[in-house]
């Protein structure tokens, strides 16, 4: 497997857009999908090949884009190396943040507390870390790791562009025709006052070695000629981007696992003392977390989902295991649609199962399943994963982070 690490500067407002509201107010992403990434690339790479519209595509081309394990354009989130904050991640709800923060009780993951109340039947409603009985509600958004152990949230700042309509007639301002463009800035203050740039990063993963040092030196080329989002003509969407060519890092996933099961079974013995204390999770059982980087695109059956069951699991890693069981799921949807510049016609609204969704699930075949696993970090699971939907971190370290012991 071969990856190229993107780092995207923006030199220009980025209006990208997402599922438009029923206002007058075009509301922007909080990140650069995958899609618009992939999109932007192809435009560029047909139009210097004089590509003509309906041809098939061939070659590096083909390798890229239509191939059945074309590249992955991963999304790319603000800052470097963030990840995505999961769905059971809790903090103050008047005061939420990182202890890192001054003033803040923290950040704690409740996968484990979660699992362990539910199989003892018992409600878990927890409160903020510093033992003030305060309410606490989810946390989301994406964080990076720092030194250390020193862990921050990671966001944008946005911007209200207004604009007017225009008479084609006339070629002069319409009346009572006003709306406005959300936009992320180009840069933002930091903490010494300067203006810090807003950066984002991703990835390409793809297969083929020499396609990827060339797809890398290419990109390097013709950075500055990258436009991202809408607006373009009126002069938004202007990035820059720095690639480098890397071989994707072998995962740290047996470890992982190994870990995460010993989290689970040192906090069921501590959860022992509301149950019954002969009650041992049952000793041939192993256990795996699937968090969502990205929103994925899942269906059973030809019907839409958001929930990854074991026969979707089993299907998509063409695994038959009987012993696969769903212990607990924590998930949202949303929608979203967007515009095929190849085609000029609106894409499918989709049903999604938004980022941040985590399951955690069992089987007694623990050993098959990961070199699996491992696999579908880097290609994703469900549809339209080319363009970066259906991202997965198994086993994240996050979740051994518990109340006792915010971040």
């Amino acid at each position: 497997m071969e990856a190229i690490e993107l780092t995207l500067t923006a030199e220009s407002p980025l209006a990208i857009g997402r599922q438009k509201p029923g206002g007058s107010i075009s509301e922007a992403q909080d990140f650069i999908p995958g899609s618009v990434i992939r999109g932007a690339l192809a435009d560029l790479l047909l139009r210097q090949s004089r590509h003509r519209p309906g041809e098939a595509l061939t070659g590096d081309l083909a390798a890229l884009f239509t191939e059945a394990r074309a590249a992955v354009f991963t999304h790319a989130y603000p800052g470097s190396g963030s990840r995505v904050l999961p769905a059971t991640a809790f903090s103050s709800k008047n005061n939420p943040g990182f202890r890192s923060e001054a003033g803040k009780t923290g950040v704690f993951d409740t996968l484990l507390d979660r699992f362990c109340s539910q199989r003892l039947g018992i409600p878990f409603d927890p409160a903020e870390p510093d033992g003030s009985g305060g309410r606490v509600e989810p946390f989301g958004g994406f964080y990076s790791q720092e030194e250390g152990s020193r862990y921050r949230r990671v966001a944008v700042s946005k911007r209200l562009l207004t604009r007017v309509g225009i008479n084609r007639r006339r070629a002069t301002a319409a009346d009572q025709i006003l709306y406005s463009l959300e936009v992320i800035n180009e840069g933002r203050a930091g903490r010494d006052g300067s203006l810090q740039p807003s950066l984002f990063s991703g990835h390409i993963y793809l297969q083929d070695r020499e396609l990827a040092a060339a797809l890398a030196g290419y990109l390097n080329t013709h950075a500055r000629r990258l436009s991202l989002g809408g607006g373009v003509s009126r002069g938004l969407g202007r990035v820059s981007l720095a690639a480098r060519h890397l071989r994707a890092p072998k995962p740290s996933l047996a470890e992982r696992v190994t870990a995460f099961n010993q989290k689970l079974r040192q906090r069921w013995q501590q959860w022992q003392v509301f149950g019954d204390p002969w009650q041992p999770l049952p000793p041939e059982r192993q256990y795996f977390s699937i968090g969502l980087q990205s929103g994925a695109i899942l269906k059973e059956r030809w019907q839409r989902t958001t929930v990854l069951t074991p026969p979707m699991l089993q299907e998509e890693a063409n695994c038959e295991d009987g012993s696969l069981v769903l212990e607990l799921a924590c998930s949202s949807y949303a929608y979203v649609s967007g515009w095929n510049a190849a085609w000029g016609l609106f894409k499918d609204v989709e049903l999604v199962t938004t980022q941040g969704s985590v399951f955690l699930l069992s089987t007694t075949q623990l050993e098959r399943w990961i070199p699996i696993l491992a696999e579908m970090e880097y290609w994703g699971i469900g549809e339209r994963t080319a363009e970066g939907f259906g991202q997965i971190e198994v086993c994240s370290l996050f979740h051994h982070h518990f109340w006792e012991n915010p971040l």
